[in-house]
């Protein structure tokens, strides 16, 4: 069993709700929309819906991988811990660093809008202010960083309250935006189509963006040490997570499509929510999906700060980043030192993002950037399922379908949209995606010379687990290295494989 002396992350504290509800706070239903409607309509027109449509699908490849992997594997460093095994440690280090980089890139990019909302409340001009947003935002960021810090139980409660009040919004918004007539366009049966898309590289483009709406789920694979039953809670709940915020991304997109000029959305930028909310509901509407998309920002910088810091904490754990990272705190049991440093790299990130440009030009870059480095974790997590359950893929049609094909089918799209859309990306966006993965070689190639156990892993492999048992992290950074084979305990739990 895992230790609680200090050094162990607490077992047993999130039960399914509590994780379904992390993994859509995670995906940051309100925020993402606010904050990436005008990118991805400005990238595909009225294709808008069809890009979430036929980005959710092969998407839900990869939440099928996480699942798979997830039951092998519990791991508070996730990808990072199963495409080392699988593929190659190499892959597996920079699987963690691309969440590890795009998570502390999000810190800049959510923590603005969280202050430009805050002060839309009290007055629109406000929200265009850049150094004052990132001001209030840091503020936010704060907070978050402090409940965080405070442990998993401490967390969870704080995102009930945030996510509750947010989905209740976005529910009320949605069935008025059924009863409204729209100002714009009549809906259209070909905007779930192929053909708004400018070929296929911008249907890449698109599917790219997509990307960045959906991110977030796969928290419930970091919190897996810290989750009761976590061989089916985590994959479970990334999959309802999933399901609830494609039906809400669907709808809300529609909905801007009919009554939204493009116009009118590419001037509302990062509040395109609150444009909408005043069409719907003129008087109140925009400041209540104002309130939406603040509590969403809010709520989706403390999933990403677990992302970030259980995937430092890992990496710390396994010496493959500074052991210091794998400390945990005595009493909150929360890695503290992967908590500190990442608010100190955020705060100066926040700094410098105040020289960068505007609002927008800040959010555009930060979300294409975030979407390549997204785009190479998940396609190589796909992969890593497939290379563990290869031996096992024809047990069963369902084994071979979710298990097998689908992951696989989610993992070359991933790869694909990558490369696909470099050519439509900016320079910057380019440089900050692909520089922040290339800066991770400094401290994997340091840490593998100097011998990190990490590099020696046992292969993780389906075939090779018995019924009955599961694989286990280890307790803590005493407890012995990654290279060992897991411990497995449990006894009576079957490793089935289907959902």
């Amino acid at each position: 069993m895992r230790s609680n002396s200090g050094r162990g992350l607490q077992p047993n504290v999130l039960g399914t709700f509590d994780t379904i509800v992390m993994a859509v706070a995670g995906s940051a239903p309100a925020y993402s929309l606010a904050a990436t409607t005008a990118v991805l309509v400005a990238s595909v027109g009225l294709a808008a819906p069809a890009a979430l449509l036929y980005c959710a699908i092969p998407m839900l490849g990869i939440v099928l991988a996480y699942g798979r992997l997830g039951r092998l594997d519990a791991n508070a460093g996730a990808a990072y811990s199963w495409v080392g095994r699988t593929l190659h440690p190499a892959l597996g280090f920079l699987s963690g660093w691309a969440l590890v980089v795009s998570a502390t890139i999000f810190m800049v990019a959510g923590s603005l809008p969280a202050g430009a909302m805050t002060l839309a409340l009290f007055d629109t001009d406000l929200a265009n202010d850049t150094g004052l947003a990132l001001l209030v935002g840091g503020g936010w960021f704060l907070i978050m960083l402090l409940v965080v810090l405070g442990g998993a139980r401490l967390t969870v409660r704080a995102q009930l309250l945030l996510s509750g009040v947010e989905l209740a919004l976005l529910l009320m918004f949605v069935l008025a935006a059924l009863a409204h007539h729209g100002a714009a366009v009549a809906f259209d049966w070909s905007w779930l189509g192929f053909g708004h898309f400018d070929g296929t590289s911008g249907f890449a483009s698109g599917a790219l963006v997509a990307a960045f709406y959906y991110w977030g789920w796969d928290v419930t694979s970091n919190l897996s040490e810290e989750t009761r039953n976590s061989r089916r809670t985590a994959g479970l709940a990334a999959l309802v997570g999933m399901g609830i915020v494609f039906l809400l991304f669907e709808a809300f997109t529609i909905a801007v499509n009919v009554i939204l000029t493009e116009d009118q959305i590419m001037a509302g930028s990062a509040n395109v929510l609150g444009i909408l909310g005043e069409a719907i509901w003129p008087g109140v509407g925009g400041k209540l999906l104002i309130v939406a998309v603040m509590l969403s920002t809010v709520a989706t910088l403390e999933t990403t700060l677990i992302q970030v810091t259980r995937s430092l904490f890992a990496m710390g754990r396994d010496r493959t980043m500074p052991s210091a990272l794998g400390r945990v705190h005595r009493t909150w049991n929360t890695p503290w030192v992967a908590i500190t440093a990442v608010g100190v790299v955020a705060f100066a990130l926040l700094a410098a993002a105040s020289a960068l440009g505007s609002v927008t030009e800040i959010l555009s870059d930060a979300v294409t950037a975030i979407s390549l480095q997204i785009a190479v974790y998940y396609g190589l997590a796909g992969i890593a399922a497939v290379v563990a359950y290869r031996k096992v893929m024809f047990r069963s049609l369902g084994d071979f379908f979710f298990g097998v094909l689908w992951p696989l089918l989610g993992a070359l799209f991933m790869f694909w949209i990558f490369f696909e859309s470099l050519s439509e990306l900016t320079r910057t966006a380019i440089t900050i995606g692909i520089g922040g993965l290339a800066v991770g070689l400094a401290p994997m190639i340091w840490y593998w010379r100097k011998g990190s156990s990490y590099y020696r892993p046992a292969k993780l492999d389906a075939a090779r687990v018995p019924d009955g048992h599961r694989h286990e992290p280890y307790a803590d950074s005493a407890a012995g290295p990654p290279g060992r084979p897991d411990r497995s305990d449990r006894a009576g739990e079957s490793l089935s494989t289907d959902f």
